[in-house]
């Protein structure tokens, strides 16, 4: 049995127009420290994220970019060199070589300090076109000189060193001119690092003095909030108290706290638990005190049925003997009294062991119809020997169920039989089978004197009976079979007199239908 269940059982609470007193309080005092909290943890996210995003433009914007504007500068510095030295080169074509190569190279290098200021200065935007320009003007200067560049190497191919020299130098300056402009780029790149690294430092000194401020108010508002939570629930102990002697066993009725707020509802509301588990422990030692009467008769009745047998056994050769011999009215008569009375106890052996056992179903798709006629035909006589009238009603159209049908023939017979027992004076029985919603239902009605409503609670226990002679296994052995196959059985008076009882059992679900079909 579940809490849910337990506490559904429980008395009614009291209504209480308090739920404001400790819950308000308690929420209002951790509201006060939630607030604190989130000052706190939204000026050092804020922080966070301004670092975060400074730190991000260094490393996606930045740095690429200077990298960029280093190599293009390196590459500019190599071919300076080899410009002044070209005149005095032992192997002049190499070094030519060399250059055209650094040349055609170089547009390269420039495009990609132009391609990375275009991505990642997009919010940068005045540092992004002065970049983007500058080397705009680098890329077209060093384009004209075109000409001096062939007008060197057709001096040096003629050995004409003084216009070579003359033409170098014009190009070294040149070279050297779009060198310093790529180091201004540079260090325009490496003062706005700077300053930004200035910023985030300057940021996290604050935010770090903010956070030591927050932080102590934070400390102070949930240290005086603590006290004061301390101060509203001191009286929970008693209901911990209350829980400990519970789970030692404790089941007796106390009274407890009694403050008119949420912790007195919640003491009431486990006293009422505690009646709900002490009404439920008692229900359960009955269950357990029934099942193992259950055992003890299965184990009895199986002892006495192997010596029933023998005890059957040998009154037949004792009949047979007697039979042979002169015909004795009185012996004949005890020897049929004896089998009688053997029949019945292995009759009772077997109600016991079919009890004591859980059914065990073979459902097989069947028509409810014919087994139910079948059921009638078979017990018809015997209930028109006992002088009643029967009837059946069924449906038209029933859908086959899933069924045992030894088994639910075992269940129909015995309430045909308990509604023979229930009219020894005479009276109609009535068998009817529908279907409602997603069952098909089977009536037994009777028009006997009914069973009192604080009997019908029990008339499903086992060893419960009303009729002298009875086991009290017949109702408790088909309510077992109904509930196997998934169903229920009721037990309800009838408003025109008598009882009826009632076998529901489940329709196939939809796909096991069509799996059939």
């Amino acid at each position: 049995m579940s809490n849910v269940d337990l506490l559904s059982k429980a008395p009614a609470r009291r209504a209480t127009g308090s739920s404001r007193t400790v819950g308000g309080r308690l929420l209002a005092s951790y509201l006060v420290v939630l607030a604190a909290f989130a000052v706190t943890v939204g000026w050092s996210f804020s922080a966070l994220r301004e670092a975060a995003r400074d730190a991000t433009l260094v490393r996606d914007a930045y740095l690429p970019l200077r990298s960029s504007i280093g190599k293009a500068l390196a590459g500019q510095n190599v071919m300076s060199v080899q410009l002044n030295h070209i005149t005095a080169a032992k192997n002049p074509a190499d070094v030519r070589q060399w250059i055209e190569t650094a040349r055609r190279l170089r547009p390269l290098s420039l495009g990609k300090i132009r391609q990375d200021a275009d991505k990642g200065l997009r919010k940068a935007s005045t540092l992004r076109s002065h970049i983007i320009n500058e080397v705009d003007a680098i890329e077209r200067a060093l384009a004209g000189h075109e000409k001096r560049f062939t007008r060197l190497f057709h001096a040096i191919a003629i050995d004409d060193s003084a216009t070579a020299e003359r033409t170098r130098d014009e190009l070294v300056a040149r070279e050297a001119d779009a060198a310093k402009r790529l180091r201004a780029l540079r260090q325009r790149v490496d003062e706005t690092m700077a300053a930004l690294t200035e910023a985030a430092q300057h940021r996290q000194r604050r935010s770090i003095l903010a956070l030591i401020g927050l932080s102590l108010i934070t400390l102070v508002v949930g240290l005086l909030t603590s006290i004061y939570a301390r101060r509203v629930l001191a009286p929970l102990s008693l209901v911990t108290e209350r829980a400990r002697a519970v789970a030692a066993g404790d089941l007796a009725a106390r009274d407890l706290v009694t403050t008119d707020d949420e912790i007195g509802e919640l003491a009431e509301t486990f006293e009422d638990m505690v009646a709900a588990i002490r009404k439920a422990r008692a229900e359960l030692v009955h269950a357990e005190r029934l099942a193992t009467i259950g055992k003890m008769a299965a184990h009895i009745t199986h002892e006495v049925r192997n010596p029933l047998s023998s005890i059957g056994l040998n009154l037949e050769l004792l009949e047979e003997e007697l039979s042979e011999l002169e015909p004795q009215r009185e012996s004949g008569q005890l020897l049929a009294a004896i089998k009688s009375e053997v029949d019945r106890l292995s009759q009772i052996a077997e109600k016991y062991l079919a009890a004591a056992r859980e059914p065990r179903l073979q459902l097989v798709r069947e028509n409810v119809e014919h087994i139910v006629r079948e059921c009638h035909d078979f017990v018809l006589p015997e209930l028109e020997r006992a002088g009643l009238s029967s009837n059946l009603v069924v449906d038209e159209a029933l859908p086959a169920i899933d069924v045992d049908e030894a088994q639910l023939r075992q269940a129909l017979l015995n309430l045909l039989r308990n509604a023979r027992e229930a009219l020894p004076d005479g009276g109609e029985i009535v068998v009817t089978v529908c279907q409602q919603d997603t069952s098909v239902v089977i009536h037994v009605d009777d028009t006997g004197p009914g069973i009192p409503e604080e009997v019908q609670a029990s008339i499903f226990d086992p060893f419960y009976t009303t009729k002298q002679r009875g086991t009290g296994l017949g109702l408790a052995l088909t309510r077992a079979i109904v509930e196997a196959h998934g169903g229920q059985i009721r037990c309800a008076a009838r408003t025109t007199g008598g009882t009826r009882f009632s076998l529901q059992l489940p329709l196939p679900d939809e796909a096991d239908t069509t799996e059939s079909s």
